[in-house]
């Protein structure tokens, strides 16, 4: 909490709320009375105190712990980050600073809140960095690297593209997005995170790729972003080749990765002569905070109902070997032709290891592309 409010300070400071009537040990007889319909019964007892040490900021946050366990925890610590930002900040931080922060009826977080949290800025785009629109206008996205990232259903239903920045975090931690909830997928062991040479090449020329990407994660750029991405990204492809990806007047990254997957390493490409295109097993864990029947766990006393508890789930990822030209083709061919959206990664699933589906895996595999998950139990939820 306390790094979270001094990344919101930019370093410098944090804000820590509380309310006035809660003493320390009486938190609890302080909140069984106290109302709060509106926003003028809560500046009747809301009480802030600025800190620029982060022991001062810690010993406070302690003290008041229960407070921040109680039902007015997430709104204080809401306003403890909105003020350690400062709110002139945050409204120049919004691309439209007249939306609301909280969404009615239900008061779900916007993005805007969500990135605050994560990398210290109100943003409300996922995607790295500014997108130039062109005539003195930009959309702005996260604006360097972080600690904690952030997953999405909505990307891979198409409707977003998470930025290099949230799906490579310094920690192996996510904070995941769904329609209408935040669950949390993390793994003890960072090297979950490490890539092998291939994979640190694919990631450094999808970060060029993207930044000349001015369609907002369409998948597409101009010739003249494209010859910019060559130069970063050190491609030498053949005239012949370079004159059939740009005849079109806009390269799609679909065509642009085919064309690098017949491209030989020595030449910028990603086609490995020798074949050791290792594959990655690793165990991740999956928590919803939001209590979940529990339906391989004990029976309640009266033996009729499952248990309700928030829910642990540790599943089993392989990611398998990235695909050569011929097994690319093969596999759009499969998923062309097959009625199930998983049919075509079924093959992939190493022996021994069942190939299991939920809306979890689908952004797994926004972070692992073809990533075969497989767990014990209860089916993982993020809603």
């Amino acid at each position: 909490m306390v790094e979270i409010l001094f990344l919101c300070g930019t370093g410098k400071r944090a804000v820590v709320a509380s309310v006035a009537r809660a003493n320390r040990g009486k938190i609890d007889a302080a909140l069984e009375d106290l109302s709060v319909e509106s926003a003028v019964d809560l500046q009747k007892v809301l009480k802030t105190s600025t800190f620029t040490s982060r022991k001062d900021a810690f010993n406070t946050l302690l003290a008041n712990i229960h407070l921040f366990q109680s039902r007015l925890g997430a709104m204080l610590f809401l306003i403890s980050a909105l003020l350690s930002r400062e709110l002139e900040d945050i409204q120049a931080d919004r691309d439209d600073p007249s939306q609301p922060l909280v969404t009615a009826p239900f008061g779900h977080a916007s993005q805007e809140i969500v990135n605050l949290l994560l990398c210290g800025e109100a943003v409300p785009n996922v995607f790295d960095g500014k997108m130039d629109l062109g005539g003195g206008m930009s959309l702005k996205g996260i604006p360097n690297n972080v600690e904690v990232g952030f997953l999405t259903l909505l990307e891979s239903l198409n409707l977003c593209k998470v930025g290099q920045y949230l799906k490579c975090p310094k920690w192996p931690i996510w904070v995941v997005g769904s329609e209408s909830h935040y669950t949390v997928l993390f793994a003890l062991n960072p090297n979950v995170q490490e890539e092998n040479e291939l994979e640190e090449r694919e990631s450094k020329i999808r970060r060029a790729f993207d930044a000349q990407d001015q369609s907002g994660g369409g998948g597409f750029i101009s010739v003249e972003g494209f010859q910019q991405v060559l130069r970063d990204t050190d491609i030498n492809f053949p005239s012949d080749k370079l004159e059939d990806l740009c005849n079109a007047g806009i390269i799609v990254w679909s065509e642009f990765w085919q064309a690098l997957l017949q491209l030989d390493k020595r030449a910028g490409g990603m086609k490995d002569p020798t074949g050791l295109m290792g594959k990655k097993q690793f165990t991740i864990f999956h928590f919803n905070g939001i209590a979940k029947s529990v339906l391989n766990g004990n029976a309640s006393a009266g033996g009729s109902c499952p248990i309700q508890r928030p829910r642990l789930c540790k599943l089993n990822v392989t990611v398998p070997p990235r695909w050569t030209q011929d097994e690319y083709l093969a596999d759009v061919v499969s998923a062309s032709t097959s009625s199930s959206k998983d049919d075509s990664i079924l093959s992939l699933a190493p022996p021994g290891q069942t190939n299991q589906h939920a809306p979890l895996v689908d952004c797994i595999r926004t972070r692992w592309p073809r990533a075969v998950c497989s767990w014990v139990g209860d089916v993982p939820s993020i809603v």
